[in-house]
């Protein structure tokens, strides 16, 4: 693929899936900020990817979506419960058996969706697809929990969906999720160090 041919398909590619990239680099830019109102941008962002993925019969993507309009609410919930400002989140660490465990069940969840997805639909990329929605519902999980390891899960499953999204020319949706690797390692290292800041306090 040429320069000039990615700049087409950029341009080309429809209003609902440029909104939604718009509203999910909002939404992650204040989750960085451990800001709450990155729930509100994120649930434009994820009820608009739903029919974006269901058109690319990137099935499995489409429906982790719908599972994220209602944990949009939920991580709202959660998160106004544990404010340490009028608008920041007070962040968690974890220890490695219990990120083992939630790494086991990303890895077996995808292999048995992967393996639904392939048998019995068209989905393209089905094991691929499959992996980026069961480790980002794990990450969204640990996210509304406010642990400081759902970075780690978000910087895998945006290397692996850069590359699927991009082979499937959803090329506004491709450049998001680069912008959303590198705010992940910048989340992580902010998060950590406003951790250890409140340990050192």
């Amino acid at each position: 693929m040429t320069l000039s041919d990615f700049i087409n398909g950029f341009l080309g590619s429809n209003s609902v899936e440029i909104s939604a990239a718009i509203c999910g680099f909002i939404c992650i830019f204040l989750l960085v900020k451990g800001n709450i109102w990155n729930f509100a941008f994120g649930f434009v962002q994820v009820t608009l990817y739903v029919w974006v993925f269901y058109q690319a019969k990137l099935y499995s993507d489409a429906g982790l979506h719908v599972v994220y309009m209602a944990l949009q609410i939920y991580g709202w919930w959660h998160w106004s419960k544990n404010l340490a400002t009028a608008t920041t989140v007070t962040v968690l660490s974890m220890d490695y058996k219990k990120l083992s465990l939630y790494a086991s069940v990303a890895l077996l969840s995808a292999a048995v969706l992967g393996t639904l997805m392939h048998k019995y639909t068209d989905a393209s990329f089905a094991y691929a697809d499959a992996f980026t929605t069961c480790a980002s519902l794990v990450a969204f999980v640990l996210m509304t929990r406010r642990y400081i390891v759902n970075w780690l899960f978000w910087i895998v499953v945006d290397v692996v969906a850069i590359g699927i999204y991009f082979q499937k020319g959803l090329y506004p949706t491709a450049i998001l999720y680069g912008c959303f690797l590198i705010m992940a390692i910048i989340g992580f290292y902010a998060w950590r160090k406003e951790y250890t800041s409140k340990l050192i306090a």
